[in-house]
């Protein structure tokens, strides 16, 4: 008795999308075909005109053409939601690739602009599209460059938990001295309150001192040298972290691939499926 392919209740797999929509993926997404580099490197040039248009409506010239400036910031965003909307359209479950990062960063190259229908000003805020501009690494196939941004996200996921344990133990230093420096200075020195205080612990340990409040008494002035030396030493600690993570995020060799159902990127080069879900590249 003959039978046929048993398919699991479960089986999660994504079905193959519509030729036209494999097409537009692989054009808007890739850069491994004239179409696709054409494509991408005309979305930079536009990315590029677009940014110079926001940072010359800012100057006194810029104001002299405000209507011409107008236009153009909205022709552009005009062809930004297009492209935006083909991007969803084009890949399996654009939820995934509007969560993204790249996808995030694609909806904030155009929201200002419909947003400065409510509230003025906020069009200064497009020039988040020169963000856009890190696609010319996947785009000029500068795979040994798209590798090490590769490197440097997976460092900093890899490192978030020891990060976090350690700005929380930084959080509970300044509280600590902050409030120290509240109880021993007081209002007479400018430590008006708790928070107010820490604020003067965060920008001592942080190097940073800008000198607006400074502490008179030497039991202050003594607590405030052991924050100077914390702060040097503070910096070594999240260094070495990251460092390490990084050194071993570079070991690995990244290709320029991107899964069309995920929409995730940082594929190893011997790759033929995303490690993210499973799709094939």
């Amino acid at each position: 008795m003959a039978t046929g392919p048993i398919v699991s209740g479960n089986d999660q797999r994504t079905p193959r999308p519509a030729p036209w929509r494999e097409r537009l993926h692989e054009v808007i997404f890739e850069a491994d075909t004239p179409a696709g580099k054409l494509f991408d490197v005309g979305l930079l040039i536009a990315i590029v005109i677009s940014v110079a248009i926001v940072i010359f409506d800012s100057t006194g010239p810029g104001a002299q053409y405000g209507r011409a400036v107008y236009m153009l910031e909205w022709t552009f965003t005009i062809l930004f939601t297009v492209e935006y909307v083909l991007r969803l359209v084009s890949v399996r479950r654009p939820w995934r690739y509007a969560f993204s990062f790249f996808g995030m960063i694609d909806l904030a190259a155009i929201l200002p602009t419909y947003l400065s229908l409510f509230v003025a000003g906020w069009q200064s805020l497009l020039v988040i599209r020169a963000l856009r501009l890190l696609r010319v690494f996947r785009i000029l196939k500068i795979a040994r460059y798209l590798g090490e941004i590769t490197a440097l996200a997976a460092a900093i996921r890899a490192t978030r938990a020891k990060i976090a344990v350690f700005l929380l133990s930084v959080l509970t230093v300044v509280l600590i001295m902050g409030t120290l420096m509240y109880v021993v200075e007081g209002e007479a020195s400018g430590f008006t309150s708790i928070p107010r205080s820490m604020y003067w612990a965060i920008v001592t340990v942080t190097t940073v001192g800008y000198g607006d409040i400074a502490p008179v008494t030497p039991l202050g002035q003594a607590i405030a040298a052991v924050a100077m030396i914390l702060g040097y030493s503070l910096i070594i600690i999240p260094t070495g972290i990251f460092s390490v993570e990084l050194v071993n995020a570079s070991r690995r060799r990244i290709s320029t691939q991107h899964c069309p159902n995920c929409s995730r990127e940082g594929h190893d080069e011997d790759a033929v499926h995303c490690k993210y879900c499973g799709a094939a590249l």
